[in-house]
């Protein structure tokens, strides 16, 4: 929502304690960043061909304003500030605290009785099986590579037929998972909606407090600036 620097200035303040307190390489979170520089790319070139402002630079029918730049940068910063707001979260939190804590907050609404419980369940199975469908992935990829099979060059037909070796096991793969998963948690008595005990149950600190206060502090400087 901000148009000027001062405001992005305030968020990546706001960043960087989070990253210096959660003591997370900045090695790591610039390597996390690597599959999405095409797309910071793409958005910036589309981005700084902007009519309005004053012109910096122009060649024939093409040219660049200041306003342009100015629109390139900003939109670069929120996909970054996206990206490493969310990288922080996965980085420090586990699945099962993240959804716990969810449910947590979810309470209020089973007074109009919905599902929270289930609806946190739905969402640590989600998050536990997107790595491992990725390495599956990865597997299958290298498997299919070792029998000659190439992803990255031919025609663009040709590549996506390619990849029906890839999709396929991959989906016998994911309903076989699924369906062993279910037989596990039947045979552990789970019933949707009954109530659970938590291994680890989750507490309210002075620490929650305190955090809690600089969130609402910053979300009224942003207000304030905005």
């Amino acid at each position: 929502v901000f148009s000027d620097f001062v405001g992005y200035g305030l968020v990546t303040l706001f960043l960087i304690s989070i990253i210096a307190l959660s003591r997370v390489p900045i090695t790591y979170i610039i390597k996390g960043l690597k599959p999405i520089v095409f797309i910071l790319l793409f958005t910036a070139f589309f981005n700084l061909f902007n009519p309005k402002g004053q012109i910096i630079f122009q060649y024939s029918i093409i040219s660049i304003t200041d306003m342009g730049i100015k629109n390139a940068i900003f939109f670069v910063m929120r996909l970054l500030y996206l990206i490493i707001g969310t990288s922080m979260l996965t980085y420090t939190t586990t699945p099962n605290q993240l959804t716990s804590g969810l449910e947590s907050l979810l309470k209020p609404l089973k007074i109009f009785r919905l599902p929270v419980g289930d609806f946190a369940i739905m969402m640590t199975l989600a998050l536990r099986f997107i790595p491992i469908l990725l390495e599956e992935t990865n597997r299958l990829i290298d498997a299919q590579s070792a029998r000659g099979v190439d992803f990255n060059q031919g025609p663009i037909f040709k590549r996506l037929k390619n990849m029906i070796a890839i999709i396929v096991p991959l989906m016998v793969s994911s309903i076989r998972r699924a369906n062993d998963l279910s037989i596990a948690m039947e045979s552990r008595c789970f019933r949707p909606g009954e109530k659970r005990s938590k291994f680890h149950p989750l507490k309210f600190r002075k620490r929650d407090i305190f955090v809690f206060i600089i969130i609402v502090l910053y979300l009224a400087a942003i207000i304030i600036r905005f």
